[in-house]
């Protein structure tokens, strides 16, 4: 009885691992596309909640922001309030708050710190580590991060 040889040659194999090479090459650049839109993603959210988080602290407290310390908006005092909880004049210990439960972190450089800056314009106020800045004059929340810029 003649037995017959079932398998693969060498020439499929490496048809076959030819065709998953290309469309490796096609899928692994979206997959880091889609890592950086869910990064964007996650910051457009955190944008979102910490503005709206801010505007709330400011009408249940004297129309002062986050970190006022009766001259000039304290960062780290900024991150305090809005974390913990505070009375209408922005004191510790209050009824008030708290009005996010950590205070995020920026996706793309990983840092949580608030620099509070005072110049006319928003974009890129706060070229540096922060990872988000505040203006004091205008009252905007912002990220540190050059390829998002949102006015």
């Amino acid at each position: 009885m003649k037995r017959k040889n079932t398998g693969f040659t060498l020439v499929e194999i490496l048809i076959v691992v030819i065709i998953l090479g290309i469309l490796a090459a096609i899928v692994i650049p979206q997959f880091t596309e889609a890592s950086n839109d869910a990064r964007v993603s996650a910051l457009v959210s955190d944008l979102q909640t910490v503005r709206s988080q801010v505007e709330l602290y400011k009408v249940q407290h004297l129309d002062n922001f986050p970190g006022w310390n009766g001259t000039t908006v304290v960062a780290a005092d900024f991150v305090a309030d809005l974390t913990g909880k505070t009375d209408s004049a922005g004191d510790a210990d209050g009824t008030l708050g708290p009005y996010l439960q950590k205070f995020p972190t920026n996706p793309f450089n990983s840092s949580a710190a608030v620099k509070v800056v005072t110049q006319a314009t928003d974009p890129n106020a706060a070229a540096g580590t922060e990872g988000w800045w505040f203006n004091v004059q205008t009252g905007n929340f912002g990220v540190n991060y050059d390829d998002y810029i949102d006015r």
